[in-house]
């Protein structure tokens, strides 16, 4: 008995290695090629998920860099004429402590060791230049270019009444990089005592001045620089959530499954039956 159940073991054992030798030897079977739909569907998916993946990573560059600004600034509700600005105060200061905030500072995520405040008077009314023919122009000046806007107007120039001091900032958050932001030119051009030059006050906060708003410029930068990004992320995750995201009622997937599950079932039985003949 033993002799014969160590037979069929060899046997066995020497018809499994037969059949592995014979699939190991057959050529193997080259994979089917894509038809046309097959690689559109893959190109789309590549497409898409790759736009989804840049508008969301965009987003989490330009929120905090440009899009918070702007929404700050627009919060702030700056007034939309310049008025005239005269400095009182130039403060050069050193340590963490002092340095809570700067009117200037190139760069906004390093701490501070050294800052310089800027403290300004102004008055409510529009700020009013004469150009040496009699005519008072109204003037704005953009920090980032350093250049003078004149528009010619025939109103004369209002009695000035100084408000308190006020802070005078490069941009709501007080830093930037260049080239936009420029803080010795700023420094040089609005830090000297007595210097006069436009300024927008803030009508939330009237401690807060700047030297440059444009509401509009600001709109666009939360168009551009949010609206747009998150717009095509959305887009392109619903695309890709249709295409691959079974929509379909649940009334029809549990019947789908029930039949996938009977199926497997039967396959199982059948399984085990022929494993049971051939035992026999």
């Amino acid at each position: 008995m033993r002799s014969s159940s160590s037979e069929l073991l060899l046997d066995q054992q020497q018809e499994l290695r037969k059949r592995k030798l014979l699939e190991l030897a057959q050529p193997k079977k080259k994979p089917p090629k894509r038809t046309c739909r097959e690689r559109i569907w893959f190109y789309t998916t590549s497409f898409l998920a790759m736009t989804a993946v840049g508008g969301g990573s965009s987003l989490l560059f330009l929120v905090p860099l440009y899009v918070d600004p702007a929404i700050s600034t627009l919060a702030a509700d700056f007034a939309p004429e310049p008025v005239k600005c005269v400095t009182t105060r130039r403060e050069e200061l050193c340590g963490i402590l002092n340095c809570t905030w700067s009117s200037c500072r190139e760069g906004c995520t390093s701490d501070m060791y050294s800052c310089t405040h800027i403290y300004v008077m102004y008055t409510t009314a529009p700020y009013y230049t004469d150009d040496g023919d009699g005519n008072w122009t109204s003037t704005s000046t953009s920090p980032s270019t350093s250049t003078t806007t004149t528009t010619t107007t025939t109103t004369p120039s209002p009695g000035e009444n100084f408000t308190e001091d006020a802070v005078l900032l490069v941009n709501i958050k007080g830093c930037g990089y260049p080239p936009e932001v420029d803080c010795d030119n700023f420094t040089t051009m609005y830090g000297k005592v007595n210097a006069e030059f436009p300024c927008y006050y803030s009508r939330e906060n009237r401690t807060v001045v700047l030297i440059h708003y444009d509401r509009e410029e600001h709109v666009a930068i939360i168009i551009h620089y949010f609206a747009v990004p998150f717009i095509v992320t959305l887009a392109t995750s619903v695309v890709l959530c249709v295409m691959y995201c079974d929509c379909r009622c649940g009334s029809e997937r549990d019947r789908r499954r029930r039949r996938a599950r009977r199926c497997a079932v039967e396959d199982a039985r059948v399984a085990l039956l022929d494993c049971e003949e051939d035992r026999t």
